[in-house]
């Protein structure tokens, strides 16, 4: 009986060390630095559009990267070279030159087309927490529809997308772009010519048209040329590209905090724990029927 009654005391002092030590172990890893997680899904449908790198950046609300109605040129550095070609080196660089945030981003696509977005493709990217918190609590992002001569998605408003509160605490953000928000750059006549629309055959960047035009809904003319027009509609590869389409969907931009990979590690830790303590109970076990001839 004492055997027993020792050996029990045993059991509950391992079993409050394990739940003691992992109970240590995941407050150590939730208090860990979270990371920033940035996803793009490219709603669209097979046939449908694509998108060009996402680019994203956090400020403190006072960059811009277009105005409706407004040219782009000289007004908004970076932005024509995104929504006639795709390239966010220029946007890149005037981010940085900019004093408004210092994180910034782009994300590429990996499935099918590497670089481009593809439909029904998701990507991300992941940010340190605190390294975006001290660039701004606003979130912008940019990205080419194509394919197309320079259709864009993109917030227009700086002050759209806070993803800190005023306090500074963390909200987010969620949201759909949809085929009736898809804007035109006015910077490149939409004739839909291969060899001046992007990702539809053109072979080097700013060959389009100029139009020196202003930034505008798409759905203002039509968006793209009607099928028969022998346009990009008549493609068979872009079939269901016709984004003003009733209900059409582009993309859905998410903004989450999520917990650092070494979380799991505490999970693990923890697993191991119980493991190990399940096979010393056996053993004590074991040895006490040893001891008292059961076994």
């Amino acid at each position: 009986m004492k055997n027993q009654t020792k050996n029990c005391w045993k059991n509950r002092v391992i079993t409050s060390t394990i739940l003691a030590m992992s109970s240590a172990l995941m407050l150590a890893t939730s208090a860990t630095a979270a990371t920033l997680r940035v996803k793009i899904e490219n709603l669209a449908p097979q046939g449908g559009t694509f998108l060009t790198p996402l680019w994203v950046g956090f400020h403190n609300g006072n960059f811009d990267t277009y105005d409706r109605n407004a040219p782009l040129n000289p007004n908004f550095p970076g932005t024509e070279s995104v929504v006639e070609d795709g390239a966010t080196a220029e946007i890149t660089t005037q981010f940085a030159n900019f004093g408004a945030g210092d994180v910034q981003a782009t994300i590429l696509g990996n499935n099918g087309i590497p670089g481009p977005i593809d439909p029904g493709e998701t990507a991300t990217f992941d940010f340190d927490y605190e390294a975006v918190r001290n660039s701004g609590r606003f979130f912008s992002y940019i990205s080419m529809v194509i394919p197309s001569n320079d259709f864009f998605i993109a917030n227009g408003n700086p002050l759209a997308h806070p993803i800190f509160d005023e306090a500074g605490k963390f909200i987010g953000t969620d949201f759909l772009v949809l085929g009736s928000q898809v804007l035109d750059g006015g910077t490149e006549v939409n004739d839909e010519l291969p060899q001046n629309t992007a990702f539809f055959g053109q072979q080097t960047p700013n060959t389009g048209v100029d139009e020196n035009g202003v930034v505008r809904l798409a759905s203002e003319f039509g968006g793209f040329l009607p099928a028969g027009s022998g346009g990009i509609l008549d493609d068979p590869r872009f079939a269901n590209a016709n984004f003003l389409t009733p209900g059409y969907q582009v993309a859905r931009i998410t903004v989450e905090r999520v917990p650092e990979p070494v979380a799991s590690v505490g999970l693990l830790a923890f697993a191991g724990l119980l493991w190990l303590g399940r096979g010393w109970h056996r053993q004590v076990k074991t040895k006490s029927l040893m001891k008292t001839g059961e076994l």
